[in-house]
């Protein structure tokens, strides 16, 4: 199988045609090699319309979602980024590609084992991958940009606090089947939500239970 082929395939067959133009992120689907952060068995499907199973229940993001989800947060070069869930590590390259420094929670060790071995291997040195729960972690810092890579069922109020001024909080909140993708943005003293798109993605999941969001 020629990846490369494949990749472009994707991105132009896939992504492009659920509306993502945006030609930053396109360029980095492009360059960042999908294949490198599934499972070896899994590689020739790593270009598919699928959710991959990750394991412990989770599943990596259809290539269209993290298309649309890069679109919507449009991430800059000069940004702070929090990712709430690395997983296989694959949109934690992406958006350390596009932005300046990315903190990655995950609360599963082995996920961050291995993202942090596939990071390595594609020369990403800008994204530190730590093993917490959100919904415990107090970060040391305030970031530009907050992604949640699993749904929740409210909006993340609780993560405002750890934005900087104008910052922004990318979510997927709601029920199965159908949840909205929403871009939270602080205005000053105002709060702007925006939907964005639909779709549906696992929930995140909580250890401990310490707040009514369903993790």
């Amino acid at each position: 199988m020629n990846f490369e082929t494949a990749r472009e395939n994707m991105v132009t067959r896939q992504i492009r045609a659920w509306d993502v133009t945006n030609p930053r992120v396109l360029e980095a689907m492009k360059t960042i090699p999908r294949e490198e952060f599934v499972q070896v068995p899994q590689r020739k499907l790593a270009f598919a319309d699928l959710a991959l199973p990750l394991g412990h229940g989770e599943f990596m993001m259809k290539p269209v979602v993290e298309g649309r989800t890069l679109q919507t947060v449009n991430p800059q070069s000069h940004e702070d980024i929090l990712e709430v869930g690395t997983g296989s590590g694959y949109m934690t390259a992406l958006l350390a590609t596009l932005g300046k420094q990315v903190d990655s929670l995950d609360i599963y060790p082995d996920f961050i084992e291995k993202a942090q071995q596939r990071l390595e291997k594609q020369g990403i040195n800008n994204a530190h991958l730590i093993k917490a729960d959100v919904f415990t972690h107090q970060p040391d810092r305030r970031y530009d940009l907050i992604v949640l890579t699993g749904s929740v069922s409210g909006q993340p109020d609780f993560l405002l606090d750890w934005l900087k001024p104008d910052g922004r909080i990318f979510a997927i909140v709601g029920h199965a089947p159908i949840m909205q993708a929403q871009l939270i943005q602080t205005k000053g003293d105002s709060l702007q939500m925006t939907p964005a798109f639909e779709t549906y993605v696992p929930p995140l999941k909580e250890p401990a239970k310490t707040s009514d969001f369903t993790i």
